[in-house]
């Protein structure tokens, strides 16, 4: 193989996995994201449709750390030590009328604060 062919193969293979990797880290089209605060945390979420949840973000309005929770129907996770934290869900949550996707607050073990994103 030539240099010329050499250098114009490996071109291809890394232009091929850039553009993979933009499609395995984009995200679909079609999921929405919904955020509210309340006085001490924000909650994101990404979600398609009504029914699937993809994550739910948990971030603190002080930047403190503390033990951060996500739960939505019966999907309950959490990290401690943590100011930030993105939750990854990814499955099928049926509620009606609206699902509520929430996030909380725990500071030495006590509960500073729950708070829920309404997905209509």
């Amino acid at each position: 193989m030539t240099p010329t062919r050499r250098r114009a193969a490996v071109t291809a293979a890394a232009l091929a996995a850039a553009c993979a990797l933009g499609l395995v880290t984009a995200p679909p089209a079609s999921a929405e994201v919904k955020s509210t605060c309340g006085r001490y945390i924000c909650v994101a979420t990404a979600y398609q449709g009504r029914d699937y949840v993809q994550d739910i973000t948990v971030t603190t309005r002080d930047g403190l750390r503390g033990t951060l929770r996500a739960f939505v129907g019966d999907h309950r996770d959490s990290k401690a030590g943590v100011s930030r934290w993105r939750f990854v869900v990814n499955r099928e949550i049926r509620a009606y009328p609206r699902l509520a996707v929430c996030g909380g607050l725990d500071r030495s073990g006590r509960v500073i604060e729950n708070h829920c994103v309404m997905i209509p």
